[in-house]
C-alpha cells in the first residue's frame, strides 16, 4: 500500500491531475485493510488495487471523474450481491470508498506514509452533498524493523521480500567485505558492528530478528541479545545438529528451556525449499504467520473467513 503513496508523491511533484479511492469501511470480509488506496490519473492510468473484483472499474471511473472536476464521491459496493449470482461463490464483503483529490500540501503526508518512521494520520474530508462535511481518519502505523545478523546471500533475498511486506531491513555484520550495500541493495541500513554491540539498543517488540551467519560467534551473540529482549520472532538458520549445539551453548550461559522455546530454528516453514530464494520465502512465510497469529496450514483445510480483518495498515496494495 505504501507503494501507492510513493506514486501519489511523484504525481503531486509533477502537478498531474489525479484522484484517489480510499477504502474507509468494510463489513463481513477483509478483502483489503481499511485505508487501502488506489490512485488514478485523469487519463485512466491506475496504480494500486482495493479488491472490489468486477466493481474495480466503477472505482476507476469515479476517480477519473474526480481527477477532472475535483468533486469528492462516495461509493458503496456490496459484493454480497455476487453471492446471489454465483450461489455463494462471491467474497461476501460490503465496502465503502471515498474518492477524493489530494491538495498539493498532501505531498508531505504521502512522503511520511512511504517512509513509515512514525504514525501518520490520513485525514479525508468528504462533502456529503448537503452542505455538511465529514472526515475520515486513519493512522498508518510505522514499519516494523527486521534485523538480519549476517550479510549473506540469504540476507539479500530476505531483504528483497521483507521490503514488500512492510519491513525496514537492517543487516548487522562486522565484516566490511561482506556488509556492503552492493551485496544487499534492498537493506535500509547496514550496520558494521558485532551483534552484541548493536542489538541491545535496537531490539524491541517491533523488531523480529533472524540469525543467518552459520558462525557461532555471530549466532550466539545475536541469540543472547534476542532472548534478553522482547523481540516477537527469533529465527535461527542451520541444520538440526547446529540448532542443538547453539541451544546447548545457551544453556551454559543461563537460558532455560522456556527461553529457548522462543527460538524458531531451523527458521522457516516446510515448503520443500531448495534455492536461496525459496529458503527466504520459507522464513518470511513463518514470520508473517507469527506476525498475524496464523498457523501456516493450507487454506483448503478448515473453514471460516480466508482473510482476517487487519487492525494495522500494512504496506502492500
Amino acid at each position: 500500500m505504501r507503494d501507492v503513496f510513493a506514486i501519489v508523491a511523484k504525481w503531486l511533484e509533477q502537478n498531474r491531475s489525479f484522484a484517489l479511492g480510499t477504502l474507509v469501511a468494510l463489513r463481513d470480509a477483509a478483502t483489503a485493510p481499511v485505508g487501502t488506496t488506489v490512485a488514478v490519473d485523469e487519463r485512466g492510468c491506475v496504480f494500486g488495487n482495493i479488491g472490489a473484483g468486477c466493481y474495480e472499474a466503477e472505482i476507476v471511473e469515479a476517480c477519473v471523474q474526480t481527477a477532472r472536476d475535483g468533486q469528492s464521491r462516495r461509493l458503496d459496493i456490496d459484493l454480497t450481491i455476487d453471492d446471489e449470482v454465483t450461489g455463494g461463490a462471491g467474497c461476501g464483503a460490503a465496502m465503502e470508498i471515498i474518492v477524493w483529490r489530494p491538495k498539493p500540501a498532501f505531498l508531505n503526508v504521502a512522503r511520511a506514509i512511504v517512509a513509515g518512521k512514525h504514525d501518520v494520520p490520513l485525514i479525508i474530508e468528504d462533502d456529503e452533498g448537503n452542505g455538511s462535511r465529514a472526515a475520515f481518519e486513519h493512522v498508518f502505523a510505522p514499519k516494523d524493523t527486521l534485523i538480519l545478523v549476517g550479510a549473506t546471500a540469504l540476507a539479500a533475498e530476505l531483504a528483497a521480500i521483507a521490503g514488500r511486506l512492510d519491513y525496514n531491513v537492517v543487516v548487522v555484520d562486522p565484516r566490511p567485505t561482506f556488509a556492503t550495500k552492493e551485496r544487499i541493495p534492498d537493506a535500509c541500513e547496514i550496520v558494521r558492528a558485532w551483534p552484541d554491540d548493536y542489538l541491545p539498543r535496537a531490539l524491541s517488540e517491533h523488531t523480529p530478528i533472524v540469525m543467518l551467519s552459520h558462525d557461532p560467534k555471530f549466532d550466539l551473540a545475536g541469540l543472547r541479545c534476542a532472548l534478553d529482549s522482547n523481540a516477537p520472532y527469533i529465527g535461527l538458520l542451520g541444520s538440526r545438529r547446529s540448532q542443538a549445539a547453539r541451544r546447548a551453548s545457551l544453556r551454559t550461559t543461563g537460558f532455560d528451556e522456556r527461553a529457548l522455546m522462543r527460538i524458531h530454528g531451523p527458521a522457516g516453514l516446510q515448503l520443500g525449499s531448495a534455492s536461496v530464494a525459496e529458503t527466504a520465502l520459507s522464513i518470511m512465510a513463518e514470520l508473517v504467520a507469527v506476525r498475524h497469529g496464523g498457523d501456516g496450514t493450507p487454506l483448503r483445510v478448515g473453514g471460516g473467513a480466508i482473510h482476517r480483518q487487519l487492525e494495522r495498515v500494512v504496506g502492500n496494495a
